[in-house]
């Protein structure tokens, strides 16, 4: 049923729970996993001039190899995984980058923000889910550990 899984990491300890829900549907459907870090560099927009953009850009960059040489850590050695690193704005970015990967499925994490917080803080995930031309499983991050398991994913119905 699934080929290949994109997954965006940010390459936080709670956002390795939707790689494990990744890695689980992979070993299951024999898929390969992309994983993509997205470096904002938008918002870092509003800093001084005299700060050094190359040096801003660089570590992003680095914190973004980082993460996803995490994602290759964690993966057994029977799932595939290809790693990227993109500058861009993320929901937009993990859209654009399905289809043309042929991915056939989006995993990623969500805090589940409702209220003030999500009107000011926006979504990622809600944005991506309403975009994708594949679906999108996502996956509740800030659960404890004792209530995290696989039955515990949404995948959301436009």
């Amino acid at each position: 049923m699934y080929d290949r899984i994109l997954v965006p990491t940010d390459g936080s300890a709670e956002g390795e729970h939707a790689l494990e829900y990744a890695i689980e549907l992979a070993r299951a459907h024999d898929a390969k996993i992309r994983a993509v870090y997205v470096v904002n560099a938008a918002s870092y927009g509003g800093l001084p001039m005299e700060t050094a953009w190359d040096g801003i850009n660089d570590a992003l960059r680095e914190e973004g190899e980082t993460a996803v040489e995490r994602v290759r850590e964690l993966a057994p050695a029977d799932v595939t995984v290809e790693t990227v690193v993109l500058e861009g704005s993320p929901s937009k970015v993990i859209v654009d980058e399905a289809a043309p990967e042929n991915c056939d499925l989006v995993v990623m994490g969500t805090h589940g923000r409702g209220g003030i917080d999500r009107l000011l803080l926006g979504s990622v995930a809600e944005r991506v889910v309403r975009r994708a031309p594949v679906p999108v499983l996502t996956v509740h991050l800030d659960q404890d550990e004792s209530e995290h398991s696989p039955a515990d994913a949404q995948v959301p119905v436009e």
